[in-house]
């Protein structure tokens, strides 16, 4: 069996497979955010905050600074340019395959509309 290996991406789209994870992303862009102000904003308890943080964090998605108790989340300077360019390649591939789809049920249509009726 092939195995794609590129655990960026895998890293980067199982962080953001969850709706907690991808809450706190839009959170924190709109601006830097305390674990304690993500985990109140989102209802859930600081041990819980602080695990969806560092998936995010191993993603290289969010990057985190502990200063005196307070540790503040802010977004990764990576960005997501590897994984919008892998949707788009796949997007591009599924559209193709639809397309050609199409011409096949249209000359299909049309073969059954050319036939006479009994």
């Amino acid at each position: 069996m092939v195995q794609y290996v590129s655990p960026p991406l895998d890293l980067s789209f199982a962080a953001l497979s969850d709706a907690t994870r991808r809450g706190i992303i839009d959170q924190l862009g709109r601006g830097d955010a305390s674990i304690t102000s993500l985990a109140d904003k989102f209802q859930m308890t600081l041990t819980g905050m602080k695990k969806h943080v560092q998936v995010l964090e191993r993603a290289g998605l969010v990057v985190t600074q502990k200063v005196g108790r307070v540790r503040t989340c802010k977004l990764g300077k990576r960005g997501l340019n590897a994984e919008a360019e892998w949707i788009e390649a796949h997007r591009k591939l599924f559209e193709a395959r639809f397309e050609a789809l199409d011409e096949i049920i249209g000359e299909m249509t049309q073969e059954g509309s050319d036939e006479p009726a009994s």
